[in-house]
């Protein structure tokens, strides 16, 4: 049997007709195939590649720690400086209230502790979410998702969630004085990129004080200057008393995090010790590859180059099949008449050597989320194709 065929047959699908590419090389914006053919990515394995594909310093991180070590204990316990060295990275890079950072293994895993924190600070179990809202798919992050047709068949789920529409009053009036935490996206992603109002933003923060909520910012897929910021936040004014972190964080290596005060965090350590623990969260080569690609940002000053991309996307993207493009940064939706619009064209592109994909609560929209690396030629390349594919 071909690796195809063993794909199939033993590694767990999740849908029906999985695309099945055998991708054996990634280099900076391009996947390479068994076959020989390179697709231009859009995607970035879902904001996961920012710096691209295999960069070399990140690639020579991920050598060097290696040679070093590799696991040793549960995460909290051994001082690991991978681990030491990119929270204090991180943290140097957040408000002050945010100095303290519980390293996991992937963002849905960041949401699960953020819950648990919020209702041990609190002491209050109720959570407020938004509807078309992704966090993550096990239970926990589960029961906070904001779209029945992913809950319903895994249900009962947690309790005492109520999800209410992204930036209406409605959304606000349910935060009361029961409510342990509220949980959004700062900017929604599987919705099809949606924006805050900013002033329902600074209402949402002054009602989440005034009742002693704690408010969560899920920068899972907008964080690592994604958005033209480095964290979605900054563009908004509004500071959150939790961010989670994934995607981006570790450089193409699996890791995730969740950060808040040192206060905060302390709850977790006592009544009952190691309130919160992981065995592979924060492992010091997803650490140190993570480390390498946020400072890839920094010295190739990617972030201050996003800007610039986004317009030129937003020139190009002209054609009467598109009904509208919206953004934020690099993150953003091409929406066509239908779904199935939507997959025909991705199809065609792939053909052309143009990799994309859709979103879960609007799978009517095209995903570009490309490595923040991707350059002026590579985008007037992938946009040609993009609408010579359109029909």
């Amino acid at each position: 049997m071909n690796t195809r065929s063993l794909f199939l047959q033993h590694v767990a699908q999740t849908s029906p007709a999985p695309i099945a590419l055998h991708i054996t090389d990634a280099k900076g914006c391009y996947l390479y195939d068994a076959d020989g053919n390179q697709y231009l990515d859009l995607i970035g394995g879902i904001s996961v590649c920012n710096v691209g594909h295999c960069h070399p310093k990140v690639t020579a991180a991920i050598k060097e720690q290696a040679d070093k070590y590799l696991h040793i204990m549960v995460y909290g316990e051994l001082v690991q400086s991978p681990q030491v060295q990119y929270a204090k990275m991180i943290t140097d890079h957040m408000p002050a209230n945010l100095d303290c950072v519980y390293f996991t293994n992937s963002g849905a895993e960041a949401t699960e502790g953020a819950i648990k924190l919020a209702r041990r600070v609190t002491g209050k179990t109720e959570i407020v979410a938004a509807n078309h809202s992704y966090h993550g798919a096990t239970l926990g992050a589960l029961s906070v998702m904001g779209d029945e047709y992913w809950r319903n068949a895994f249900r009962p789920l947690m309790p005492g969630v109520w999800h209410m529409d992204y930036n209406t009053d409605a959304f606000i009036d349910a935060v009361n004085c029961n409510t342990a935490c509220v949980i959004i996206e700062t900017v929604q992603a599987e919705a099809g990129i949606k924006e805050p109002n900013i002033a329902w933003l600074q209402k949402l923060r002054a009602k989440c004080t005034e009742t002693g909520a704690l408010l969560i910012f899920d920068e899972i897929q907008c964080g690592f200057g994604r958005t033209g910021k480095l964290w979605g936040f900054e563009h908004y004014g509004v500071i959150p008393d939790i961010v989670l972190l994934g995607k981006a964080l570790g450089g193409g290596m699996p890791l995730g995090a969740f950060i808040s005060s040192h206060n905060n965090m302390w709850q977790l350590t006592d009544k009952p010790v190691l309130g919160h623990i992981t065995t592979f969260g924060g492992h010091p080569v997803s650490c140190a590859a993570g480390m390498a690609g946020m400072q890839v940002l920094e010295d190739e000053n990617l972030i201050a180059t996003v800007a610039e991309k986004e317009m030129l996307f937003h020139s190009l993207l002209k054609h009467p099949a598109i009904k509208a493009v919206r953004s934020k940064g690099l993150l953003m939706a091409i929406e066509l008449e239908s779904p199935q619009h939507v997959l025909d064209t991705l199809a065609d592109c792939l053909k052309q050597g143009l990799f994309s994909d859709w979103f879960l609560f609007a799978p009517h929209c095209i995903r570009i989320a490309p490595p923040l690396t991707i350059t002026k030629q590579e985008i007037e390349k992938a946009c040609s194709t993009l609408l010579q594919c359109l029909k």
